[in-house]
């Protein structure tokens, strides 16, 4: 009796933890009047995004992504279903971004961009251009009948650095909400997605960082049911001769994107808002926007070289 009335009169309240899951510092959030259960329920979530991790790590000889990039330029590698749909949502977006986004980049090789303090000037255009160029989403064949991958050039390689993480988050909330999670935030890494309402009711906070100063909030937004993911350069850059260069390359170019400090996308999919930060990154304020402005339930945010804000057209923040 004693028990049940304890359990009436529980509040709901946020249960969070912070974790080290696929080479990012993850958080997890769930809303209950139950500590046991909310603590079972982030195990879930966890279990599943270390799941994904096994599935798409370029750290392990068997995964996937290794088998497909050990076989390129030789055979197609038959490979999950998850993995191949995956692949396919990633070849919709680099035709959407015309190529600005491409999971085909893993090609471009570590000691051509190394972003630490020994790195004391840029590769030259010529150099960067020629790493470069087995980038190339079209050279990605997809074969329905047996889900198979064919890298078509040797030496192509793939990798999930720029959606992976939304696609972990995303699913890591489908287990949670599928298990009767009602209110929760995943955070990978600042790509979060939400979904349900604070204890009090009230919508989650997001807070959007100032790129000059990493850790500190320029502006906040009320969502719920929403993804939000920024990329920028506050966070992984090298200063040479005074000059800030972003660790965001241009496929195209295989040098770093200069105009833009951060882009932030909200959006219902973390996954695709992941995705499409770094993208606009690369495509610049007026071209991004204008895609962006396109897309159906898609805002943006930037902030340019100079701290001026630009936002799509239904966005209005403060």
């Amino acid at each position: 009796m004693h028990e049940a009335l304890t359990n009436l009169l529980a509040k709901e309240q946020v249960y969070k933890e912070s974790m080290h899951l696929m080479g990012n510092h993850f958080e997890i959030s769930v809303v209950s009047s139950d500590e046991l259960w909310a603590h079972e329920m982030i195990r879930k979530a966890v279990t599943e995004i270390q799941r994904i991790e096994t599935l798409l790590t370029t750290f392990r000889e068997d995964s996937e992504t290794n088998r497909i990039n050990q076989a390129a330029g030789l055979h197609p590698v038959p490979v999950s279903e998850e993995t191949f749909r995956l692949i396919q949502r990633s070849i919709r977006i680099s035709e959407i971004t015309q190529g600005a986004f491409d999971i085909s980049y893993g090609s471009v090789d570590k000691t051509l961009w190394n972003f630490d303090t020994k790195m004391k000037q840029l590769p030259d255009a010529e150099t960067a251009r020629k790493m470069v160029r087995l980038i190339n989403y079209r050279n990605i064949v997809l074969d329905e009948t047996d889900f198979s991958i064919f890298l078509k050039e040797k030496g192509m390689r793939i990798g999930f650095g720029g959606i992976g993480k939304g696609y972990a988050a995303e699913m890591a909330k489908q287990v949670l909400k599928q298990a009767g999670v009602k209110s929760g935030i995943v955070n990978a890494s600042g790509d979060l997605t939400t979904w349900g309402m604070q204890p009090d009711g009230s919508p989650w906070t997001i807070g959007i960082v100032n790129p000059n100063f990493s850790g500190k909030i320029f502006s906040y937004m009320n969502v719920t049911d929403m993804a939000v993911a920024t990329s920028g350069n506050y966070e992984k850059y090298i200063l040479i001769n005074g000059v800030k260069y972003s660790h965001t390359i241009n496929p195209r170019t295989g040098l770093p994107i200069r105009g833009i400090k951060s882009v932030t996308i909200i959006t219902p999919n973390a996954e695709i808002a992941d995705a499409m930060a770094t993208p606009v990154t690369i495509m610049g304020i007026e071209a991004g926007l204008g895609m962006v402005n396109q897309i159906k339930n898609m805002e943006a945010i930037l902030i340019d070289d100079h701290d001026r804000i630009f936002t799509t057209k239904n966005l209005h923040f403060t």
